[in-house]
């Protein structure tokens, strides 16, 4: 069962014990549903453990009309993981990494002209839904699940949004089906549900 946690400092001393004594950096997933907090969390245990923060949304590949292909397909299209291995492989061999971030502001498909450049630093935090998928678990040290309360979550979501969009239910549908089948919450190795 995965080790329980209600605040970021007290997640973040874990993190750091699990740390020491490597000779690379050592790598956290955080993951979690849409609007469940991950950046506002990355950001915090960023800041406490003086992290780099590679955030899962540069490497959105899940295109900007409603997708047709069932919730296991749409797992699988939503990020680029192999950019994201990339990056990671990189940084825990010490090497600056860098991407073209999925472009939000357009959102019409392009990805921002200005690289993402990243230096290593002895923790890495990959943040996002997917975060932790079985293709990066070679890569991957600690797995951490952040769980909202549902309601809050869909709140975040319609005050971020405006409103839960046909586009937007496709991807719910296919974290439902990613924290169901793939990746369920007794496989992380920690969660957090802030109080």
């Amino acid at each position: 069962m995965p080790q329980r946690f209600t605040d970021a400092e007290t997640l973040a001393e874990m993190l750091k014990a699990r740390a020491a004594g490597l000779d690379r950096p050592f790598t956290v997933a955080l993951d979690g549903r849409s609007a469940s907090g991950k950046t506002t969390l990355a950001a915090a245990l960023a800041e406490i453990l003086d992290a780099a923060v590679i955030e899962g949304d540069d490497f959105y590949t899940g295109g900007t009309e409603v997708r047709k292909e069932p919730p296991v397909e749409l797992v699988k299209l939503c990020i680029d993981w192999q950019q994201q291995r990339r990056v990671l492989e990189a940084l825990r061999a010490g090497q600056e990494a860098s991407w073209h971030a999925f472009d939000w502001d357009t959102f019409d498909g392009r990805v921002c002209e200005e690289p993402t450049v990243l230096s290593p630093r002895p923790i890495l935090i990959l943040e996002g839904v997917y975060a932790s998928r079985p293709e990066l678990e070679d890569l991957i040290d600690v797995k951490v699940m952040l769980r909202a309360d549902e309601a809050l979550r869909e709140s975040r979501l319609v005050a971020r949004e405006g409103t839960i969009t046909p586009w937007q239910r496709k991807w719910e549908a296919a974290e439902e089906y990613y924290f169901e089948f793939i990746r369920p919450p007794t496989s992380f190795d920690a969660s957090i549900s802030p109080e």
